[in-house]
């Protein structure tokens, strides 16, 4: 389970003021020294994160964060990043200090009534029990559970908790699972180019393997190069033929065009973004006008090579198909730009390392703003002329 990718895992994020015992808490209910202790307020600067497994919910991802009132200019940054963290956070622990919570409990009831308008599930959980337990009274209804980290006291209970207020992943979300029946063979073009990881594939490509195999079907992996030969060695035609979005011509080219065919990148789209939004985004290209600012947005943090798909070919393509010039900015990892307004366009990888909670809050945010958002394999795939056929496997199946 500790080899669940964060983005497939239920993201459960602490918040609360500083001393509240949100670093011991996690501590104790991930049974290990995973965040540092202090009596100082202030001690966590920057989000923690933890991945463990709770059954029945299967993997999930821990995420300790700085006090909502920490103070000073560093401390109302540190308090921005952790309510940016509600963004990504499937359920949120309103952590306090019970004793503390009787006095002022204001910015606490803010935050959750920020999360109720959010429609974030969440649970107040009253901390340091053995600490206040003989001075305090407080009535049932204003918390759902009184804890004490440092004892362990009603620990196992709150992860009981966790399980009942948050359902188990919803297995009829899949990457590919859906298109397949048993015995069915898909094959997987996996370019190895100077982009690709020494020694293994990449984390999308991993995903869509083992959703395969869930589906009962057999997974065959070559590279583009390989493909006719690939193809001609079968005795029966491929259920489906899924490639990396930079080799669509080439391998559109190569298979024929009774067998269906689409791209890690738009599998992902469906799967963890919204298909027909960012098909709709598709649209803007064509208004597009010379000097607009287009952002390119991934999820995940790499070595940009000389060959980057984000920085060098997509530009290069969108030059090449519209015959205008852009600016380009970029945004990789957690941070995406609170404001949108300087873009006409959003194109965003297939966020295989972000959870389903955080790459909804990106297209909705491009949505609000009336900026459009595409995919790089939605875009790739038009640039190229094969969008329609790389859309045909689940033209039944849009959401």
């Amino acid at each position: 389970m500790n080899d669940t990718p964060s983005g497939e895992r239920l993201h459960i994020a602490l918040f609360g003021r500083r001393n509240a015992g949100k670093s011991s808490l996690i501590n104790a209910l991930t049974g290990q020294d995973t965040a540092i202790v202090s009596e100082i307020k202030g001690t966590t600067t920057d989000p923690v994160y933890k991945a463990m497994e709770i059954p029945p919910l299967g993997p999930v991802l821990f995420i300790d964060t700085p006090g909502l009132d920490d103070d000073g200019t560093l401390g109302e940054q540190r308090a921005n990043k952790a309510k940016s963290i509600l963004n990504k956070t499937d359920l949120a622990l309103v952590v306090a200090d019970g004793k503390e919570a009787e006095k002022d409990f204001r910015q606490e009831d803010d935050l959750i009534a920020w999360m109720q308008k959010k429609e974030i599930p969440y649970l107040i959980v009253f901390n340091k029990y053995d600490l206040w337990k003989d001075e305090v009274a407080l009535p049932a209804a204003s918390y759902d559970i009184a804890v004490s980290a440092a004892t362990g006291f009603h620990i196992a209970r709150l992860r009981e908790l966790l399980a009942t207020k948050l359902s188990v992943n919803d297995s009829k979300r899949t990457l590919v699972r859906d298109l397949l029946q048993p015995a069915d063979v898909v094959v997987l073009v996996v370019p190895l180019d100077s982009s690709a990881p020494k020694g293994r594939i990449i984390l999308p490509q991993q995903q869509v393997i083992r959703d395969v195999l869930e589906a009962g079907a057999s997974a065959l992996v070559c590279r583009d190069t390989e493909l006719s030969d690939t193809l001609m060695h079968l005795k029966d035609k491929p259920r489906l033929v899924i490639t990396d979005s930079q080799a669509f011509s080439t391998v559109a080219d190569i298979v024929p065009q009774d067998v269906p065919l689409t791209s890690f990148s738009i599998l992902f789209s469906r799967y963890k973004g919204n298909l027909a939004i960012q098909l709709a985004g598709i649209d803007a290209i064509r208004e597009l006008e010379n000097g607009d600012c287009i952002l390119i947005a991934e999820g995940c943090t790499h070595h940009r090579r000389c060959e980057d798909i984000g920085t060098v070919k997509i530009p290069r393509w969108l030059h090449e198909f519209t015959k205008k010039e852009f600016r380009f900015e970029t945004c990789s990892g957690n941070q995406f730009p609170s404001n949108l307004s300087p873009y006409r366009l959003v194109v965003h990888c297939g966020g295989c390392t972000l959870n389903q909670k955080e790459m909804a809050f990106r297209i909705a945010k491009c949505r609000d703003n009336h900026i459009p958002i595409v995919n790089y394999g939605i875009l790739i795939a038009h640039l190229k002329g094969v969008l329609t056929r790389s859309l045909e496997p689940f033209f039944d199946k849009t959401n």
